[in-house]
């Protein structure tokens, strides 16, 4: 046994069983310790950016780490926008890494870079294997803090990989990781604060999301009067079915500020207070009123799901009535596809337990009010905001739950991000159906340049913002990755190609061309 045989046997043990990879010399041993165990599934992505994707939706779904294995730090590099929106999304992930020969290093390599200071800001913990006899307690420190909800980065030199051990490391057998939970101080402060003080606003974050979180968060609020929102960007959020419909907090700082307006007091659920998301002239950070009383019940991070039912006790609220299931009707087969229109097909034909993945940020949103009382569902989001996210955590969630559709709802411009992980979906039989909502333009840059007081059509900001100088041949470029495609123009395009996509099973894309 090698050091890489025994890091990998290691995690192993400890519940590790994916590598989302794409590996390089460096990591050759590693690749050959993967080889040699069981119970670890290797699963290759044609870009980095891929790899550290579907690790996110791979834990987002199944609450556990996933791991990467990634080449130096031009390979890592690659991955760090998707580890950004996985650490928003207090994904556990372990990234291993290989690294030149510790006797190497001091002649600075083409391939050599300073890895740790690209780690250190996407990672919550960080490890350097320096040497072979530390290597196994290293990476179970690593793992442990992975499974206590952030990103762990392990970067190990080729001469420990290859150390030849006389006798086999002990590995250890990391106990379960929970959830901390909430403390009586905070339950009954929250209570007090809700009888005394209103109007207030419940926020929930992706800890409290789930359809009990939401059904015992609805009943409070109906005891007390006040108003529910879900968090922004959830990582993930239970929707659809016997769930109550819970409005998304405004994402534009006006609305969320009048939102906030009226209220006395604000409880926060496993989240942050609501802050702006990019800083503006005249508009302040901060988005809840000066003098409106903030209590936290649960921190990103705690068990906030029973963190509200123990406020749902403290406060003596029963539960509501079940809600019930509202499909929305398909619309008019011959209406052109819009945002809307979209929308209303997909909410209409996605089958029950479907997982969404959703990514556009002016073609989608809408979709969160066209299914919110439909069959249930479970919709992951793009925490971070930095896009090409969809794609990469689609396919993860589809290779944690295998028995569950999975529709990815996915912008253009942020697909030729990391289109790559269509091979990925292809080699790996996945069923994922992605929606790619054509609309030639980055149109959230649009959108943001009219706020500010510019045009969009002028001759440099349309030039910044089109895509369709050349379009892009979605269905073409499917075909090239070994996923079959097709175009919609109409809703019956959209409702017949989703229905035969759905039903044939393994990766489909349809290009929704919007008008």
């Amino acid at each position: 046994m090698n050091g890489a045989d025994a890091i990998v046997a290691s995690l192993a043990k400890n519940g590790i069983d994916i590598c989302f990879a794409n590996p390089g010399t460096t990591e050759l041993a590693l690749v050959d310790a993967l080889d040699r165990t069981a119970g670890i599934r290797s699963v290759l992505g044609l870009f980095e950016g891929v790899c550290t994707g579907a690790a996110d939706g791979y834990a987002r779904m199944l609450g556990r780490p996933a791991a990467t294995l990634l080449h130096l730090g031009p390979g890592f590099a690659n991955g760090i926008a998707n580890l950004h929106n996985a650490r928003r999304a207090r994904s556990p992930i372990l990234n291993l890494i290989g690294d030149h020969a510790t006797w190497h290093l001091p002649f600075d390599a083409p391939l050599a870079s300073d890895i740790r200071s690209l780690a250190m800001p996407v990672s919550g913990h960080y490890a350097y294997l320096g040497t072979a006899q530390l290597c196994v307690e290293d990476t179970m420190q690593a793992l442990g803090a992975s499974k206590s909800g952030m990103i762990s980065t392990v970067v190990i030199p080729t001469d420990v990989q290859e150390h030849e051990f006389g006798e086999l490391p002990e590995v250890p057998t990391l106990p379960p990781s929970a959830l901390a939970a909430c403390d009586g101080e905070r339950i009954e402060t929250s209570a007090r604060m809700l009888r005394d003080r209103k109007p207030a606003i419940i926020l929930l974050g992706a800890g409290a999301m789930t359809s009990a979180g939401q059904k015992t968060a609805a009943a409070v609020a109906a005891l007390i009067g006040a108003r529910v929102f879900a968090e922004t960007f959830p990582a993930r959020w239970d929707r659809g079915g016997d769930t109550p419909v819970i409005p998304r907090f405004p994402y534009f700082p006006e609305l969320a500020m009048a939102t906030l307006k009226d209220a006395e007091c604000v409880l926060l659920v496993g989240t942050r207070a609501p802050i702006a998301y990019f800083g503006k002239t005249g508009l302040p950070s901060e988005l809840v009123r000066p003098g409106t009383r903030v209590e936290t019940l649960a921190e990103p991070g705690d068990d906030a799901e029973q963190a509200i039912m123990a406020l749902a006790r403290a406060l003596g609220a029963a539960p509501l009535p079940p809600c019930t299931v509202s499909v929305p009707p398909l619309p008019g087969p011959g209406q052109r596809l819009d945002a809307s229109v979209m929308a209303q097909t997909v909410a209409a034909l996605m089958p029950e337990r479907a997982i969404v993945a959703v990514e556009g940020a002016t073609t989608t949103p809408v979709f969160f009010t066209a299914a919110a009382a439909a069959r249930s569902h479970t919709v992951l989001t793009n925490t971070g905001g930095a896009i090409g996210q969809g794609m990469p955590v689609a396919t993860g969630a589809a290779l944690a739950c295998p028995d569950r559709p999975v529709l990815n709802l996915q912008g253009d411009g942020s697909a030729a991000y990391t289109i790559q992980a269509l091979w990925t979906q292809a080699r790996e039989r996945l069923n994922v159906v992605t929606i790619l909502c054509a609309n030639k333009s980055y149109g959230v840059l649009r959108v943001e340049l009219e706020r500010a007081g510019m045009n969009p059509d002028a001759p440099v900001p349309h030039r910044m913002t089109s895509l369709d100088d050349p379009a892009l041949e979605w269905v073409g470029l499917a075909r090239g990755f070994g996923v079959p495609a097709a175009r919609a123009h109409t809703a019956g395009d959209l409702a017949g190609l989703v229905r035969a996509a759905l039903s044939q099973g393994g990766p489909f894309l349809i290009e929704a061309v919007m008008s």
